[in-house]
């Protein structure tokens, strides 16, 4: 953050972050942006020209031949005092370099003519996400509420936002529509779950998909064909890839739903089942220093709103020494112990 010449175009169009304060979409990352801008104003023609492309442009993988490129440079490069001898290559992942912003930016004005290379498409669908160790309220257009948890996506088009995607893990409350009964749907790699008005649990980490419901009633359709019902209380566990499918009851209140607080609550849990959580919610990989590590038993409630918190209360529950270096956890004994 020190090194003034890395805040380039290039910088904030990368950052998530940047990104959902430049669609108003994370209260934390808006306030962080807002005061960051106030102390770095001199990056304030850069922010805003990010800010509209990632307002404005959204870009897709397909791209104009390189002959469509040299013909709208020939007629760009003039335009703006350059020779159309002036050679600029765009690599294949378009990255752009602040020094070249001036041409890239003519070079867009001309390529958006191009409507059939859909270098851009009309915001027809809303995407949520989140960053490592995160975790953010949302209300969709409908007035259902969802609880998004750390490095996870939900995504839907505008036309139809009851029916929505997620990669990750969510808590929705659906909001019933008694008019119209229309269905409530969240569709994952393994199955759909359909409602009319409940709240429930997903999460599809470990290449499968977990619903844990609440309350009221839902169906599930599964990806190899099959339609199960759900009951309050119960846990529904299935994977499209084994097609093995897990009908349990379960505590609602524990361990699927704290999070939403900001607390992980485990009961005789392993310490590898644990560990997951902290590698898939903070990106991180564990390391142990034996096999006899992974298998220490934890019960009862840990933070995970800071890494370095929950770090310390499962060292303080397990008797355990864990070193954490860049994005690695290193699990010992602790001779203390």
């Amino acid at each position: 953050m020190d090194n003034k010449n890395k805040f380039d175009l290039h910088y904030f169009l990368s950052d998530v972050s940047f990104e959902n304060w430049a669609k108003g979409l994370n209260k934390n990352d808006i306030t962080y942006w807002n005061n960051w801008i106030q102390n770095n104003a001199e990056h304030i023609e850069t922010v805003e020209n990010a800010k509209s492309i990632i307002t404005g442009i959204k870009f897709n993988q397909h791209y104009p031949s390189n002959e469509k490129v040299d013909q709208a440079l020939a007629r760009v490069l003039p335009k703006i005092g350059l020779k159309p001898s002036t050679k600029t290559k765009l690599n294949k992942t378009r990255t752009i370099n602040s020094s070249l912003f001036t041409i890239v930016a003519a070079v867009l004005l001309v390529l958006i003519s191009y409507t059939s290379y859909s270098f851009f498409n009309s915001n027809s669908s809303t995407v949520h996400k989140t960053n490592f160790g995160e975790i953010i309220d949302l209300k969709l257009p409908d007035g259902t509420s969802v609880v998004l948890n750390g490095n996870s996506v939900i995504w839907y088009e505008n036309e139809n936002p009851r029916y929505i995607h997620l990669k990750g893990e969510a808590y929705f409350k659906v909001k019933p529509i008694p008019n119209t009964n229309a269905k409530f749907w969240v569709a994952t790699e393994d199955l759909k779950v359909a409602v009319l008005g409940t709240q429930f649990h997903v999460n599809t980490r470990k290449q499968k998909t977990n619903v844990v419901l609440d309350q009221g009633s839902i169906q599930l359709e599964l990806n190899n064909g099959k339609v199960t019902k759900m009951i309050p209380g119960e846990m529904v566990s299935f994977s499209n890839k084994s097609k093995e499918l897990i009908h349990r009851k379960v505590d609602t209140e524990t361990p699927y739903a704290l999070w939403r607080g900001g607390t992980y609550a485990f009961n005789e849990i392993p310490l590898k089942e644990v560990m997951f959580n902290l590698e898939i919610t903070y990106g991180l990989e564990v390391q142990y220093e034996s096999n006899q590590l992974m298998e220490i038993l934890i019960s009862g409630g840990i933070p995970n709103h800071n890494l370095q918190i929950c770090i310390a209360a499962i060292e303080k529950a397990t008797g355990t020494r864990i070193i954490h270096k860049d994005n690695i956890l290193r699990i010992q004994e602790n001779p203390i112990y």
